[in-house]
């Protein structure tokens, strides 16, 4: 039941990660290699619209050889549910998602070659995927090309009905170019394709019709698209700027835009000073979309699908990102210490999605915070 907010944030977690650790470096690289030794121990918190998601996560990533390195990844979410769906049609709830992953990255001459897997539980949803990517470089590490494919097999269950049980199978196919324009700037175009069979909805989520609390219905086939652009350069000697355009389309007739703007700034070097040393990075995001087909706040005819799910309704959403990246000196085990610190501050407004407690519309804010402790070694 907390599955939309944990994939939410496991996302947010994994994306802070990848801006934190390199916003400034344009310039390509002089070959290909595997990922750095390194070990990473995070905190996050999730607090919006009733409900909150809070717990550690630790990845630990190690060479096997020159161009071979493992890594491993521990992820919870204890969740606290007391969401507009459930306070309108259910009781407030409590669960614990864990996800564990497990990777292997393998430098071939000029390419990076990429598997994973990973498995997520919950007391009514186990979740499993499968992944390869590809990364090659061509043009003399002027042009990356990006290829993966991901395949996921998840189990639904219900603790209010212990007779239900279904499934959900997932695929995605990925293809990217990162083209480095001159030794300060870069862009890249992305395009994505998903593919979801089986049961896509909630056995606890209710649709109304006349007013009436009927099942939700959904189909059991979604396929969708997605094209992503970013432009990323460097600004004087310590600072950055980047934007991204992505745009969505599937089936179910959800179409999304999302804008983001942002920069980072190197603050000095001294580390003695609170302020030196520091890689600061800020963004605004902005999301739009409109509703399904098949989605009504209240319908007025019985339809084969029918939906009420807000995350399926026309909405808006804003986000304000922070975050900050500085070396440490402790000296612990020879490695080199980083602290990161990330906050995401979203407002949510829905243009047809009724709030029943009030009869207006609703609208919520968010708030994820995220502490990073990780060691080079």
């Amino acid at each position: 039941m907390c599955r939309e907010v944990a994939v939410a944030a496991t996302s947010l977690w994994r994306r802070a990660l990848a801006w934190l650790g390199g916003l400034l470096a344009v310039a390509p690289a002089a070959a290909v290699d595997v990922p750095a030794d390194r070990a990473e121990a995070m905190f996050h918190v999730y607090d919006g619209g009733g409900m909150t998601a809070s717990g550690p996560a630790f990845l630990v990533r190690k060479k096997l050889a020159d161009r071979v390195s493992a890594s491993a990844s521990y992820y919870v979410d204890a969740v606290s549910n007391a969401s507009i769906d459930v306070v309108t049609t259910a009781s407030p709830f409590k669960e614990t998602r864990n996800e564990v992953g497990l990777g292997l990255d393998w430098a071939v001459r000029d390419a990076l070659v990429t598997a994973s897997f990973s498995r997520s539980d919950e007391p009514d949803y186990t979740a499993s995927t499968v992944g390869l990517d590809v990364a090659q470089d061509i043009f003399g590490g002027m042009t990356t090309v990006n290829l993966g494919f991901s395949r996921g097999s998840d189990t639904v269950l219900s603790v209010t009905d212990r007779e239900f049980s279904d499934f959900a199978r997932h695929w995605q196919y990925r293809v990217g170019v990162t083209q480095i324009l001159t030794p300060r700037w870069l862009m890249s175009a992305n395009l994505e394709a998903v593919a979801d069979e089986g049961f896509l909805g909630s056995p606890y989520r209710a649709a109304r019709v006349f007013g009436a609390a009927v099942p939700e219905r959904l189909p059991r086939t979604r396929s969708g698209r997605a094209v992503k652009l970013r432009a990323l350069g460097a600004v004087g000697d310590t600072g950055s700027m980047r934007g991204e355009l992505r745009y969505y389309w599937d089936t179910w007739g959800l179409k999304a835009t999302t804008v983001e703007l942002g920069g980072a700034k190197r603050l000095g070097g001294d580390l003695d000073r609170w302020t030196g040393g520091w890689l600061v990075d800020a963004a605004v995001r902005l999301h739009s979309q409109n509703s399904a087909l098949f989605y009504a706040d209240n319908a007025e005819t019985e339809t084969t699908y029918l939906t009420r799910n807000r995350q399926l309704s026309a909405f808006r959403s804003t986000g304000i990102f922070l975050r900050g990246q500085r070396p440490l000196k402790l000296d612990w085990g020879g490695a080199d210490w980083q602290f990161a610190a990330a906050y995401e501050f979203k407002r949510f407004s829905f243009s047809d999605f009724t709030d029943l407690r009030t009869g207006g519309a609703y609208a919520h804010n968010a708030h994820v915070l995220q502490i990073l402790l990780s060691a080079n070694y």
